[in-house]
């Protein structure tokens, strides 16, 4: 007698992201490594940080900072970002009331979203986008509205008139990046002064994602909103220890917010992470007595930057502005008339160097012929990857 067996099933369930698969970061990364590809992709650092910053960590540790910290981040940290936005920007936070340390920038990101966007506020986002902000939107029951920068001779600009125009009595929020992932624009105070007009007399937030502000360069400083009154008492700013420090896998970054905003930000965040890492946020306050790591990285990358355009100059490749982060976007168009998507693949498998298409920055996935690549690499993986490039 047969006999038949029901193997359990597991549940159906509705996706809230139908839109989302696998980042392209992730998929070329993947790529490279299987290539054996120079990877230039995805945004992170191939040399290590500080020795430094790893021993004040190791001496947290053993100090016996390890158990929870404070929701809202360590005091001692909250207090080395207060005097660092002081210092840097002119503008004082409350140290108690205003500053949480958050698991990273996209958690900060995801949670400022979380704790202000309601189902069908409208959301405005600048267009090539970072890939988080339009999952976060739409998980909130969010609208995003997508307006385009536009790309002309002295590189990408943030059509301002535009940004006005789709505002109206349904925009709850608008998110700006500077220096801004992927084309390397930073935005300057005359940008400010036009976003400060465009929100002016409404009820409008401001979410400003400043992960690269330490990335400026040729003489330029960073327009953070703590700079501008009116943009700050809206606004919640979002930075990364990660980027700053060379430590992207550690997962540490923090937000400035006024702080009737800031309380509703934690009601929201003590209950997705509730709090970071304990020795971390202790190793970085006592390396961030010394502003000297972040005060001279403009030049640190600065100098990466102009080695690696400087390598591609002679190539078919035509560059775009650089003005920060560490990102370079080039047209390929006298190399190719392939996809974005097509062409990194191409790249990537083909001549052993991994880039990210920018069509991928855009909810539609508009061409422009574009792709971006990562200069924040040792001397050595840069003059591999341009050795490989100039053969293209």
């Amino acid at each position: 007698m047969n006999s038949r067996t029901t193997l359990p099933t597991t549940p159906a369930l509705t996706t809230r992201l139908p839109a989302v698969g696998t980042t392209v970061f992730t998929r070329m990364s993947v790529l490279a490594a299987q290539a054996g590809a120079v990877n230039l992709g995805q945004g992170f650092p191939d040399f290590g940080c500080e020795r430094s910053l790893m021993n004040a960590v190791t001496e947290a540790m053993q100090a016996d900072f390890n158990q929870y910290p404070a929701m809202s981040g360590a005091p001692v940290l909250r207090q080395a970002i207060v005097a660092k936005i002081a210092a840097l920007y002119g503008h004082q936070y409350h140290v108690d009331k205003e500053i949480t340390v958050t698991a990273g920038a996209t958690q900060a990101l995801t949670t400022a979203i979380f704790c202000c966007v309601h189902p069908g506020d409208e959301v405005v986002v600048i267009e090539p986008v970072y890939d988080s902000y339009v999952p976060a939107i739409t998980l909130a029951g969010g609208v995003p509205v997508a307006v385009e920068m536009e790309l002309g001779a002295d590189g990408y600009t943030v059509p301002w008139a535009k940004v006005a125009a789709a505002v109206n009595g349904k925009t709850r929020l608008i998110i700006i990046n500077t220096p801004h992932n992927p084309t390397s624009t930073v935005l300057r105070a005359a940008d400010m002064q036009a976003l400060t007009d465009i929100v002016r007399g409404t009820d409008v937030l401001i979410l400003s994602d400043e992960v690269y502000e330490h990335m400026v360069y040729d003489g330029h400083q960073h327009e953070s909103v703590s700079r501008h009154p009116e943009l700050a008492a809206r606004a919640f700013v979002a930075s990364s220890f990660g980027k700053t420090y060379h430590v992207t896998g550690w997962k540490v970054g923090y937000v400035a917010a006024p702080a009737a905003m800031m309380a509703e930000f934690r009601k929201v965040h003590q209950y997705n992470v509730f709090s970071v890492n304990t020795p971390m946020q202790h190793g970085i306050a006592s390396y961030m007595a010394d502003p000297k790591p972040y005060l001279e990285l403009p030049a640190f990358y600065q100098r990466k930057r102009d080695l690696f355009r400087d390598g591609l100059k002679n190539t078919r490749f035509e560059l775009l502005p650089a003005d920060g982060t560490y990102f370079q976007c080039v047209r390929y168009d006298k190399i190719s008339t392939q996809t974005e998507a097509e062409f990194a693949e191409w790249l990537t498998t083909e001549i052993k160097v991994a880039a990210i298409p920018v069509s991928a920055f855009y909810q539609q996935g508009k061409e422009s012929g574009i792709v971006r690549f990562c200069f924040a690499k040792k001397d050595e993986t840069l003059a591999l990857a341009l050795e490989r490039l100039g053969k293209v």
